[in-house]
């Protein structure tokens, strides 16, 4: 939770507690935008970013929950999300990773509604109320169809340009909507960097302490994986043993974790997840629908939206580096900050730096 005194630090001094940045960080800007109602939205609108930041000296504690979701319909999916902020102030789309869902957000949510971006929260496919439309649709977890999901999103919301918020397949989400729609993205923030998955690559092993590091996607290549998720209690205790692991020092209750847990009772779950691995590591197949997407994927492609990368300083999964690795997808404006202290769910675990990442970077 963010108190006054961690949000006046964070985000009106230009700095998350923890964050390090690598590069020059934007001015302070002072100024207080009034909150609006919610209103209906105009189709393919596109709000010019706030003149100014504010820099509340005050703020309320960050909601508990987003209160009442969501549901439009958007591609092949019913899409549930949480929205917060005025309802024309410019749009910052925050996505999540596994096994998390919205709540990853829930604090980040208001503080970027307090700065007048209009924050939208998208449950994945196989998470929370987000359902297929059809229920012969094929249950893939590719990565180009989830990015689809996310264009699908903006147009039926009639966003024309959005910010893009996301750590782990939310960054590999918002990278992919960046690197091959850039028109659609203002800026964006990729915790862990270029997350596109090469799947030619994922043939080669990695060293055996970094292969113990996934082993629940080696899990999930079994149908006993499978199973595991099927069952209610165990994809529980297995998605809360990730969460130990990836994030040694974030102290969450257990509130906290079963909020984020009820989401795992989609139907469609078990069946995303098990695809999502299975396709990273060439075990499984996409649709011939995305071949052109992939095939491009495949190319690596660079972005050339304004770009903040972040890595947290204790996610086991990719070291926390000076972000030098993977500079060279990154074309346009770019910055680089290392999160100490902070494990894998950065949105969660650092929210003012988060959404102050947010904002910095839809000014580069």
């Amino acid at each position: 939770m963010i108190n006054r005194r961690t949000f006046s630090k964070a985000v009106g001094l230009g700095m998350g507690a923890a964050a390090v940045p690598t590069g020059a960080v934007a001015a302070d800007r002072s100024g207080r935008p009034a909150a609006v109602a919610p209103a209906e939205v105009p189709v393919l609108t596109e709000v010019a970013a706030p003149a100014e930041v504010p820099t509340p000296t005050e703020v309320p504690a960050p909601a508990r929950t987003f209160g009442r979701l969501k549901q439009v319909r958007a591609g092949v999916l019913d899409i549930g999300y949480a929205e917060a902020g005025p309802a024309h102030g410019p749009v910052a789309v925050c996505l999540h990773g596994w096994p998390y869902d919205i709540h990853s957000y829930v604090d980040v949510a208001p503080l970027l509604a307090e700065a007048g971006y209009r924050v939208i929260v998208p449950y994945l496919r196989g998470h929370g109320t987000t359902t297929f439309r059809s229920p012969t649709e094929v249950r893939n977890a590719q990565q180009s169809a989830v990015a689809l999901d996310v264009v699908a999103l903006l147009d039926a919301l009639g966003i024309r340009r959005a910010v893009l918020a996301g750590f782990d397949w939310g960054s590999r989400t918002a990278d992919i909507v960046a690197a091959l729609w850039p028109e659609r993205v203002r800026a964006l923030v990729s915790v862990s960097g270029y997350l596109v998955t090469d799947v030619r690559a994922q043939q080669n092993p990695l060293p055996p302490k970094a292969e113990h590091t996934w082993w629940y996607q080696y899990y999930f290549a079994t149908d006993r994986g499978r199973r595991a998720l099927e069952n209610p209690q165990y994809r529980r205790e297995l998605a809360r043993a990730v969460w130990a692991e990836a994030s040694p020092t974030w102290a969450f209750d257990d509130a906290t974790f079963e909020r984020t847990a009820a989401a795992f009772d989609n139907p469609d779950y078990a069946a995303i997840v098990t695809h999502n691995y299975r396709w990273r590591l060439g075990l499984a197949v996409g649709e011939p629908r995305y071949d052109r997407y992939e095939q491009r994927l495949a190319d690596r492609p660079t972005i050339g939206v304004p770009t903040i990368t972040l890595d947290p300083g204790l996610d086991p999964f990719l070291a926390s580096t000076d972000g030098l690795g993977y500079r060279k997808f990154f074309t346009g404006a770019y910055e680089h900050r290392v999160l100490d202290g902070v494990g894998h769910n950065a949105p969660q675990e650092a929210p003012a730096a988060f959404a102050r990442a947010v904002l910095d970077a839809d000014r580069l």
